[in-house]
């Protein structure tokens, strides 16, 4: 199929043609002519499959007609992060170059007084971190009655991120009657929960399995000692033909540890995550676009919606949390139908994570060695669950010993004791009726007391305060002062 048969305006047609394509996606064949039919769609596919252009493009033909008024939208997308947001701006200019639409970029870390101006001179296009928006809505900047199209990109991660509430309170100050498109790369309860209350009849279209890796991505797994684990990731490096790659880390203070390491070792590497001001962050990643830094050492805030053509590889250097941002990471390369090689760096007790994983994708992933690294072997929760419990019964069979031998060792002490009665060896047996109403005499460990330290004699000769020696600078005798 041609893009000239998905019902666009030459415009649209010729902006594609510019960017260098010519056949639609399976996402974007199915999903541009419902959006053009003013139809709620559900879309659910893989990362990397196009999603962006599957809305963009209709939408640039379906606001062509109109004109924006000021501080009032006429339509919404609300991205989780600044990059998304940021790539989703530049599909706008980029496809709607020969249209005069206007638009406004909110996100955070830029000047408020800037996105007020592009706000107080009317959009068509308002993209949006939901933080960013809601701020400039309380100051009053804007007014969302107008926006009649609403697009809630990457719902999933906007779950990760904590953005539901924010999202739920976006929708409320939107008009009723309203297009809603929706696009997760997956699909679980809570996402389906918030699709079912925002959108009216859509039409669901998943043209792959959910959280399914590309079929053009080589994937790898290596499982080396954490210690080991930089000096494994600079040997892949070295032993791979990396034209240009992208190295994951789970926290933000790793990315700086491991983006440090590399530079010490020489290779051409930079930082990004999400504590960098957002002109740094957006400064790193044009140099990497434009390939004048090879490594850009990253959390996952680069995980979803960075579209960098030709990356050759992606490396996880720490195996992600949730399984599925891993489908996620290695979607940065193998796009648009390149080849791309993938690996991941696990350590020995990353067995649990790397397990989800594999059930995730519905296959393994092959192992590899690298020279000069000892392999190690995964821990998965049954063995090392089977590890503590041994552990703890040997604990436990040294401490029932360690007892019993103190009960066998007090038991033959009370053997060994002879027992004598309280009033002596002689002394003869009280009869009951002589004991009258006297109390009988109490067995020595009732009246026996715990010793106290016995007190030393008290010295009189001793100077009370400073011990035995008297400070030297209160023995000296004043100075006195002597006039001329």
């Amino acid at each position: 199929m041609d893009f000239s048969e998905l019902d666009l305006s030459p415009e649209v047609l010729q902006a594609i043609s510019d960017a260098g394509y010519t056949n639609p996606t399976p996402i974007q064949q199915q999903a541009i002519p419902q959006v053009k039919r003013e139809r709620d769609v559900l879309g659910c596919a893989q990362t990397g499959t196009g999603k962006t252009a599957s809305f963009v493009l209709p939408m640039i033909d379906m606001l062509a007609a109109g004109r924006s008024r000021v501080r009032m939208p006429r339509s919404l997308i609300l991205e989780p992060t600044r990059e998304l947001a940021t790539q989703v701006a530049d599909s706008f200019e980029r496809y709607g170059k020969y249209h005069r639409l206007s638009m406004a970029l909110l996100i955070g870390g830029e000047s408020f007084v800037d996105q007020e101006r592009k706000l107080d001179r009317g959009v068509d296009v308002l993209i949006a971190t939901p933080g960013r928006l809601l701020d400039l809505y309380g100051r009053g900047k804007i007014i969302l009655s107008d926006a009649h199209i609403l697009v809630i990109d990457e719902a999933d991660r906007m779950l990760d991120m904590g953005f539901i509430p924010d999202v739920e309170r976006i929708v409320g100050l939107l008009p009723k009657n309203r297009q809603t498109l929706f696009f997760s790369a997956t699909m679980p309860a809570e996402i389906r929960r918030l699709a079912d209350a925002f959108l009216t009849d859509p039409v669901e279209i998943a043209v792959a399995p959910p959280a399914s890796p590309a079929a053009t991505v080589e994937q790898s797994l290596a499982v080396v000692a954490p210690r080991e684990k930089r000096e494994a990731l600079r040997r892949l490096i070295r032993r791979e033909d990396v034209k240009n790659a992208l190295i994951f880390c789970n926290r933000k203070r790793d990315v700086d540890i491991l983006y440090k390491s590399l530079t010490r070792h020489g290779f051409d590497a930079a930082a990004l995550h999400g504590d960098m001001p957002q002109h740094k962050r957006t400064e790193t990643l044009e140099r990497f676009k434009n390939g004048e830094v090879r490594l850009l050492v990253a959390s996952d805030v680069a995980a979803r919606g960075l579209d960098i053509k030709g990356m050759s590889h992606v490396f996880c250097f720490d195996v992600p949390v949730h399984a599925e941002d891993y489908v996620h990471r290695i979607g940065r390369t193998g796009r648009a139908g390149l080849a791309g090689r993938s690996f991941m760096l696990a350590a020995p007790e990353d067995g649990k994570a790397v397990a989800a994983i594999v059930k995730l994708i519905g296959k393994e992933i092959p192992l590899i060695a690298i020279d000069g690294i000892a392999p190690a072997e995964l821990e998965y929760e049954e063995r090392r669950r089977r590890l503590r419990t041994a552990k703890r019964g040997v604990v436990s069979h040294v401490a029932d010993k360690g007892a019993s031998s103190g009960r066998k060792n007090a038991d033959e002490t009370r053997r060994a004791r002879p027992i004598r009665s309280p009033a002596g060896p002689q002394a003869p047996a009280q009869k009951p009726e002589d004991r009258g109403n006297v109390m009988p005499f109490p067995r020595a460990s009732q009246t026996r007391r715990p010793r106290q330290p016995e007190r030393e004699v008290e010295d009189d000769r001793k100077v009370v305060g400073f011990g035995d020696h008297l400070p030297a600078f209160l023995a000296r005798a004043p100075r006195v002062a002597v006039r001329p």
